[in-house]
């Protein structure tokens, strides 16, 4: 159990991934490969991402209930099979996953930048995240980051640049654009494209 957790807390906790593992084995089968939204919000990006790639199996995830409920909706419209959104934060996803699935492509786009120093900690990008990731990423994945905060930026490419599992790559671009509602928001954003490392093992 980690540091701080309760033991009542930490039954909830495995309670929850329980309930998550049996939902995601009825979406992703063991060994298969999958594109990974975290923070899919009303889920404008991956359902126009799923509708361009049917033969792909696209999931999202959102910590928000009514998101959740409102992207269903909007991948029900478009009668998408290879679409799925789910409710969870990326600790508990990544803790339910079936054994043997793995990340084909991660978008990580707009996330909540915690722009005061004391709430970085928040991040999603962080290493831990980038650590927990490429161990269920295919050999060859792709992680998409997009923010509207210059900090944060340069903070997640520092990251990445420092961390073993990833490489920055010079790309600097998604493989597929459709703007979401905080890029039409935004005055400019700024794309880090990583790839994981080649000598790292991974079926």
């Amino acid at each position: 159990m980690s540091p701080g957790v309760s033991a009542g807390h930490g039954i909830l906790i495995a309670q929850r991934r329980e309930t998550l593992r049996r939902d995601l084995l009825g979406v992703v089968r063991p060994s298969e490969r999958f594109v990974w939204e975290v923070g899919s919000g009303h889920g404008h990006y991956l359902t126009a991402y799923a509708a361009a790639h049917p033969g792909e199996l696209c999931v999202g995830i959102d910590i928000s209930s009514d998101r959740v409920e409102r992207a269903k909706r909007k991948r029900d419209r478009s009668k998408l099979t290879n679409l799925h959104f789910m409710l969870a934060d990326a600790d508990d996803f990544l803790g339910s996953m079936p054994e043997g699935a793995r990340f084909s492509d991660i978008f990580v786009l707009f996330p909540d930048p915690w722009p005061k120093r004391r709430h970085h900690k928040n991040r999603v990008l962080n290493r831990v995240f980038l650590a927990a990731v490429a161990e269920r990423s295919a050999k060859v994945a792709s992680l998409y980051f997009r923010t509207d905060h210059e900090e944060y930026y340069r903070e997640a490419v520092a990251l990445v640049r420092a961390h073993p599992d990833w490489r920055v790559s010079a790309e600097g671009a998604l493989p597929f654009e459709e703007p979401t509602v905080f890029q039409k928001r935004a005055e400019r954003h700024f794309t880090l494209v990583a790839r994981r490392s080649s000598d790292k093992k991974s079926p």
